[in-house]
């Protein structure tokens, strides 16, 4: 089990150098093919960005050359759609979760536009994440709802990896999603996966993103797992509906999935 054809949007900012050594590491990891996709929007191709931008290509024909991987790049104009039809046909995409100056940098559909409309699952890495390993210690926010089943059959490359796996909920009444956790449980260890339950109740303290990242048990994931919502935006969606400003913080790597 193994993604074997992998996409990676970048851009002119430091932070894609890292994206891009990830990309190609998992490649490496899976024997998959890499895709860049230059994600540039019009802005950064102009002023002091201008250069950084025309570098994007040929930087990634050299880390492919050099981790000898089969890859190609796509250059893309802000007339076109990102992602195209390549976008479509592929096992996995690393993707950007720009703030600040890099939001002006890169497109404005990366991710939430083309998570909704790519049907392919994909890894997000927050603003300023630096380079470290990504799926040693798993979260799976579940819900019980199909995306997030859905995320979870797309996670299985990293799950059946992985030295720890937690299955999160957070519901309003106790154990309101326990007999679903336990059958999840009982799925992933068909699958070679030991997985540890963490329910939480909902007692109005403590919003489902606040509760997941004051568990214990998730306190060091480098990874979170969960399906996203087409009825909102991509990072109001762990859970059906979360705090935007709270995922806007420095976090975890997640890989999500519609």
């Amino acid at each position: 089990m193994a993604y074997k054809d992998i996409l990676v949007f970048l851009d002119p900012t430091d932070e894609a150098r890292n994206r891009l050594r990830l990309a190609v590491a998992m490649a490496q990891a899976h024997g998959a093919r890499l895709t860049g996709v230059d994600a540039s929007s019009e802005a950064a191709h102009g002023g002091a960005w201008g250069e950084l931008a025309s570098r994007i290509g040929p930087e990634f024909e050299a880390a492919i050359k050099k981790a000898e991987l089969v890859g190609r790049f796509v250059g893309t104009s802000a007339a076109s759609p990102i992602g195209g039809a390549y976008g479509h046909c592929v096992d996995l995409i690393i993707a950007p979760r720009p703030e600040g100056e890099a939001r002006a940098l890169i497109r404005s559909e990366i991710p939430d536009g083309v998570l909704l409309a790519s049907g392919a699952p994909m890894l997000v890495l927050p603003d300023f994440w630096k380079l470290s390993p990504v799926g040693e210690s798993i979260v799976i926010a579940w819900n019980a709802s199909r995306e997030a089943i859905r995320a979870v059959h797309d996670a299985m490359p990293l799950l059946v990896k992985a030295k720890k796996v937690t299955i999160f909920t957070f519901s309003a009444r106790e154990s309101g999603l326990h007999a679903t956790s336990e059958a999840l449980v009982e799925h992933l260890l068909r699958h070679g996966v030991v997985a540890k339950i963490s329910d939480w109740t909902d007692t109005g303290e403590l919003s489902a993103l606040e509760a997941l990242f004051a568990d214990l048990d998730t306190q060091n994931a480098d990874l979170i797992v969960a399906g996203a919502f087409g009825h909102t935006r991509l990072f109001e969606s762990l859970f059906g509906s979360v705090s935007l400003d709270m995922l806007r913080q420095p976090t975890a790597p997640i890989l999500m999935s519609h």
